[in-house]
């Protein structure tokens, strides 16, 4: 049933992840250019490899999310672990974000570092989507 509105849900977060993060600016440095997701793959810095992955990751473990809607439990269980994925990811750009050298000067932080925090809301709303229909499942079963 791919009809419910988890699985809009995880259509934004799997647009969020893996195509709207390639448009959307992620911080401009203190001479003014834009850092963008696509210029963290060029890096050979581990901690901006690892960004990129875990955005690629967050949206397959989505896109996977959407086909399992035949088991909500393992549909939930993809869901959590890709919610402590948005975590990870959060938690390593604002790890960055501190550690820029020269920070004292002003430097732009970008419209591409809010969607992590969009991804594990979209989440959240998704399992909180499956669980009623489980529940509702559940219900069912009792009176038959």
């Amino acid at each position: 049933m791919l009809q419910r509105i988890q699985t809009i849900y995880l259509l934004i977060v799997v647009l969020l992840a893996g195509g709207v993060i390639y448009i959307l600016p992620l911080w401009a440095n203190n001479d003014g250019v834009e850092i963008y997701l696509k210029n963290l793959i060029q890096s050979n810095d581990w901690k901006m490899i690892s960004i990129v992955v875990a955005f690629g990751l967050s949206a397959i473990l989505s896109f996977i999310s959407i086909f399992l809607y035949k088991n909500r439990k393992q549909q939930i269980g993809i869901n959590r672990f890709n919610i402590v994925v948005n975590f990870y990811l959060l938690g390593i750009i604002v790890y960055h974000l501190l550690i820029l050298p020269g920070e004292s000067e002003i430097s732009e932080k970008g419209i591409g570092l809010f969607i992590p925090v969009l991804v594990i809301v979209f989440l959240a709303l998704a399992n909180k989507s499956i669980l009623k229909d489980e529940k509702l499942v559940k219900s069912v079963d009792r009176l038959r």
